[in-house]
């Protein structure tokens, strides 16, 4: 048996999928809140869970619905060791879905647009900003590709107004800020930083 998320901007977001002797199926969103969802975070080493999603979030999935009535306590191991309902009156639009907290996900705040602006992080269940103590052209760059806003332009710096602080630094063009070396809220890395802003190139909705 095996589990994964589908549909999400990481491996630890998306619409959950069970593999049952060797086909993939959904579980219903009957009954699916913040238990369930720790369990299937915690199994795919994802932390713990942010959000528990219903109503098919992330895209309707195929196949077989392996699971309804899913009543996890939070502690179990794997999420088939949780109670279920034997059968199920579903179909594909209550597909249910996970945003675990090592997911992270980006935005641009107070630019013109969706392209421009100061950088911000979810991570962990909360927005932080970015420490631009090794924000170069490089890491800018992998951001504004990530959001479809094609290459940085200019990488303008604002204060810290937010809790968290996250620092990246890439060795090389990354698909995303998620698979550079990071560090979330290490005080030396920040120290005497400034928020780290993009102006990309591109320009988004």
């Amino acid at each position: 048996r095996a589990l994964r998320l589908v549909g999400g901007r990481s491996r630890c977001e998306g619409r959950v999928e069970l593999e049952q002797e060797g086909t993939w199926g959904t579980v219903c969103d009957d009954g699916w809140d913040i238990p369930d969802a720790h369990v299937v975070c915690r199994q795919l080493q994802c932390g713990h869970a942010v959000r528990a999603h219903g109503s098919a979030a992330f895209g309707r999935g195929h196949g077989p619905i392996l699971r309804d009535e899913v009543g996890c306590e939070g502690h179990e191991r794997h999420l088939w060791e949780c109670p279920a309902a034997p059968e199920h009156d579903c179909s594909h639009k209550e597909d249910a879905g996970v945003v675990c907290s090592e997911h992270q996900e980006w935005r641009l705040s107070g630019g013109r647009d969706g392209c421009a602006g100061r950088v911000e992080v979810f991570f962990r269940g909360t927005w932080s900003t970015v420490c631009n103590s090794t924000w170069y052209e490089l890491e800018a760059t992998v951001l504004c590709r990530t959001l479809g806003c094609g290459n940085a332009l200019q990488r303008p710096s604002f204060g810290h107004t937010l809790p968290g602080k996250m620092v990246y630094l890439c060795g090389s063009l990354q698909p995303s800020l998620a698979q550079c070396r990071w560090a979330f809220n290490k005080s030396a890395p920040c120290y005497q930083s400034w928020a780290a802003g993009v102006i990309c190139n591109g320009t988004g909705s």
